[in-house]
């Protein structure tokens, strides 16, 4: 574009190309990342450097292959839907717990004083520690699993939740006192608003731990669930399905802390908006 042509439409453009590369940029990241790992993973699996025949199993070519076909048959759906509903009901079973606690150790000193140093005690414990015992208290099946995936999700709640309510300002408090207000009512108008985006930040971490914690904890006698579908590949010595399930672990938890970062953005840009307006 010629000298003239930029000021007709509106003077010097190099700003704009700038701004423009700049995005781009940024935009080229993250596949030029992808493109790296899976380079190396390339290499560290072509029988062109090396003749070992199992780690050549693992290569990506083989890989998407089965990935293709999996998705093609639909073989891993079910599996998918199962490990879907054990994440989501967990989540919930650990909200039902976490927000209150959290909110009632924001709220009350001594309690939180008194179960500190308890609570720090038992969340260092790793969820898999629990397992020997999950299954003798549950038995085989979903309960156990249930249960280690809300313990390791109930954690990052309750602690965000609790950090969340310490976080509001003490004249809001001060006021819903000074207008009588009940405990529930200041529970209710005050605190439940204030706490939202903690929530939702403790869901996100929670998601994490749960996503973690899930393939150990479907192979607890389970007999669907990705956690299972990885030791059946394992077994039947199929090593590309078994990459092509871990693939898809990996692309699941990415989309699921992908959405929790969405609603938290969402959440902000809308308080933002409000206290503007």
């Amino acid at each position: 574009m010629s000298a003239r042509s930029e000021t007709v439409f509106g003077g010097d453009l190099a700003p704009l190309r700038k701004h423009t590369m700049r995005i781009g940029f940024r935009m080229a990241l993250p596949f030029l990342g992808i493109a790296v790992g899976l380079s190396l993973w390339w290499a560290a699996t072509t029988p062109s450097f090396h003749p070992d025949s199992v780690l050549t199993a693992f290569a990506p070519e083989g890989c998407f292959s089965a990935l293709v076909d999996l998705l093609a048959n639909g073989a891993i759906f079910p599996h998918v839907i199962v490990s879907l509903k054990r994440i989501l009901l967990s989540l919930a079973l650990a909200l039902l717990i976490g927000i209150p606690l959290g909110i009632l150790l924001g709220l009350s000193r001594p309690v939180e004083r008194a179960t500190g140093a308890l609570f720090q005690f038992i969340r260092m414990i790793s969820p898999i520690s629990w397992m020997p015992l999950a299954v003798m208290a549950f038995g085989i099946g979903d309960a156990p699993v249930y249960f280690l995936l809300a313990i390791a999700a109930v954690w990052p709640i309750m602690l965000n939740v609790s950090a969340g309510v310490h976080a509001i300002d003490p004249r809001w408090r001060t006021l819903a006192r000074s207008l009588c207000a009940t405990r529930r009512e200041t529970v209710m108008r005050i605190v439940a608003p204030a706490i939202v985006a903690p929530v939702l930040t403790g869901i996100r971490l929670a998601i994490g731990i749960v996503w973690i914690v899930l393939v150990p904890a479907e192979m607890l006698g389970v007999s669907e669930g990705l956690g299972y579908f990885i030791l059946d590949t394992r077994d039947r010595l199929a090593y590309p399905e078994l990459m092509a399930v871990i693939v898809v672990i990996g692309f699941m938890g990415y989309i699921l802390d992908l959405s929790a970062r969405f609603l938290i953005r969402c959440w902000t840009h809308r308080h933002e908006t409000t206290h503007a307006h």
